[in-house]
C-alpha cells in the first residue's frame, strides 16, 4: 500500500512533499515552494498522517531516500531530500534551475 501510494504521486514534471502538518520544517518547506511561481497543478503537499499507514509510508522513503523524516521533497522523480536541503538549493540558486528544468515554472 504505502509504495503505491508513494510510487503514484512521484511524477517527472511535478513537485512532490511529504509532509506532517504538525511539523515545523513541513510547514518551512511548505513556505518556501509556495512562493515560487510553480505552474497550476504541478505543486503537491502529500499529508501522510491524513492515512492510516504513515508508518508504512516514512518505511517506504527510508527505502527509496535513505531517510523516513519528513518534509520528503521530491523534483519530478529526484528525491532533492528535506527542509535544509531545500533551503541550500534555494539559496543556491539551484531550486529554480531545477524546477526549470522539469518544466514546472510558469
Amino acid at each position: 500500500m504505502a509504495q503505491e501510494f508513494v510510487n503514484c504521486k512521484i511524477q517527472p514534471g511535478k513537485v512532490v512533499v511529504f509532509i506532517k502538518p504538525t511539523c515545523p520544517y513541513c510547514r518551512r518547506a511548505q513556505e518556501i515552494l509556495s512562493q515560487l511561481p510553480i505552474k497550476q497543478g504541478l505543486l503537491e503537499f502529500v499529508d501522510i498522517t491524513a492515512t492510516n499507514h504513515t508508518n508504512e509510508i516514512q518505511d517506504y522513503l527510508q527505502q527509496l531516500t535513505g531517510a523516513r523524516t519528513v518534509p520528503r521533497v521530491f523534483i519530478g522523480k529526484d528525491c532533492i531530500g528535506g527542509c535544509s536541503d531545500l533551503v541550500s538549493l534555494q539559496q543556491s540558486g539551484e531550486l529554480l534551475m531545477r524546477l526549470k528544468q522539469i518544466g514546472a515554472l510558469q
